[in-house]
């Protein structure tokens, strides 16, 4: 049986989800990456309810890039820089950071790292 990429990232993601849980007070910050996109939501798990939502396909982000370029650094800076103002207009400023099983590193970094600069804390 050999284990590939994707039972590795979901093995981790059921091994983080079993400590991280969003409450009221402070929302889960999702972020699922794929190979061409990266997506994040601010999520309350005890109301099961989406709060915030951006990611690389969103209309007000989907102009500045071309599809080779959503998937890399500078596509998850600007979307890490959207869920923060989102979320800071609808009020919240703490958030647990659920990396979804990825490494922090690359994409997923650039992204929490832009989040913490726009006012997320976490």
């Amino acid at each position: 049986m050999t284990i590939n990429r994707k039972d590795l990232v979901a093995r981790r993601h059921l091994r983080i989800r079993k400590k991280v849980q969003g409450t009221p007070e402070r929302p889960r910050l999702a972020v699922y990456r794929s190979n061409l996109h990266i997506y994040a939501q601010i999520i309350d798990d005890v109301a099961q309810h989406t709060l915030v939502s951006a990611s690389t396909i969103d209309k007000d982000l989907k102009g500045q890039f071309t599809d080779a370029s959503t998937s890399n650094c500078e596509a998850s800076v600007a979307v890490g820089k959207l869920i923060a103002e989102r979320a800071l207009a609808k009020g919240i400023d703490k958030v647990v950071f659920d990396r979804g099983g990825n490494l922090y590193h690359g994409r997923v970094k650039a992204l929490a790292e832009a989040a913490r600069e726009s006012g997320l804390n976490f």
